[in-house]
């Protein structure tokens, strides 16, 4: 029986009351209603930062043979600490650059045999494929005196986002971070790292775990602080990075530098994003369906600096191949 039909049957003060908890059980609903369309569903589209449950920076953007755009972060865990406290790596992905999926945690301190025992200090990452292999790079020390005991290990996986185990680190490096990893059109890796002020890279072996000749530090860059980044483009080679910038409370402006190889020199061609919120900042460069995309972090949600949000904007080229200045919005629109 409907309320309609139950008030029909009523009189006088029972059908008043009845009344009455039928209104009452009707705002009620439309209440209900209208807060489950403000709370935002998982995986719902929320602007920048587009990661906002945990804190993350030092994006590394992937797009991988399935069609989806994979994001490797680095975690920066609450309470901050500075920036030791970092650990346990979340991938993030899309298909349309506005719904982002968790696709969950693939490695922490704890899984590195052969890492530093008190954790923490898993910094920005890089990952890259090939022959049906998913290579994550990552930078840990292997010693308490963590400033002096720096290795890029390397994780593998038949998937992008999961199964991720721990097969040691590159042999032979100087004690640095920031790795990246640029498979040129002919399937040959390079690796870059670098930090301090020293940008160096070199050339993978086919196993892609270890260095093929001598690395060799990158000429040309203007003002290099670390998070080096390399991608190609119309046969150009780009190389961004973080500088030096400390200039009324703002650090680290993106720079970048082009050649017309993987490993320079390079002409510096100027500064592509101004310095954000945050103290520092770390980000990659990548084409997803016909758009070019500037990856990055910021400060934004915790307005502290060392519990950082991954952000995205959208990034253009001009006739010349320089980059036009990202500036950085409230959201990534779908196109």
């Amino acid at each position: 029986m409907n309320i309609y039909n139950l008030l029909k049957v009523l009189t006088g003060k029972s059908k008043l009351v009845y009344l009455q908890a039928a209104i009452i059980l009707c705002l009620g609903l439309i209440q209900a209603a209208c807060f489950a369309q403000d709370k935002p569903a998982d995986n719902a589209p929320v602007g920048n930062p587009f990661v906002r449950d945990i804190y993350t920076a030092d994006p590394s953007a992937h797009v991988w043979k399935d069609g989806r755009l994979y994001v490797y972060p680095s975690h920066d865990v609450a309470p901050p600490r500075g920036c030791d406290l970092m650990d346990k790596y979340h991938v993030y992905s899309t298909d349309d650059m506005v719904n982002w999926k968790d696709e969950g945690q693939i490695l922490q301190a704890s899984d590195v045999a052969w890492g530093r025992k008190e954790g923490g200090f898993m910094w920005a990452p890089d990952c890259a494929y090939k022959n049906g292999t998913y290579y994550f790079y990552f930078p840990h020390p292997s010693g308490t005196d963590w400033n002096h005991t720096w290795k890029i290990g390397v994780a593998t996986s038949k998937s992008p986002a999961s199964g991720f185990v721990s097969q040691g680190y590159i042999k032979g490096l100087e004690s640095m971070i920031d790795p990246c990893v640029f498979v040129d059109d002919d399937g040959q890796a390079y690796f870059y790292y670098g930090g301090g002020g020293t940008c160096k890279g070199g050339k993978l072996k086919g196993n892609m775990v270890e260095i093929d000749g001598e690395m060799q530090k990158m000429e040309g860059l203007e003002d290099f602080h670390e998070a080096t980044w390399v991608h190609k483009r119309n046969g150009i080679y780009y190389l961004s990075y973080s500088d030096n910038h400390d200039v009324n409370g703002k650090h680290n402006q993106m720079r970048y530098a082009t050649s017309n190889s993987p490993l320079g020199p390079w002409t510096s061609k100027g500064i592509y994003m101004d310095a954000t919120d945050s103290y520092t900042n770390h980000g990659s460069i990548v084409e997803y369906k016909g758009q070019w995309y500037a990856f990055y972090h910021n400060s934004s949600i915790s307005h502290q600096d060392w519990l950082r949000s991954i952000c995205v904007d959208k990034l253009y080229y001009n006739a010349d191949g320089t980059i036009q200045k990202v500036v950085p919005s409230a959201a990534i629109k779908s196109k």
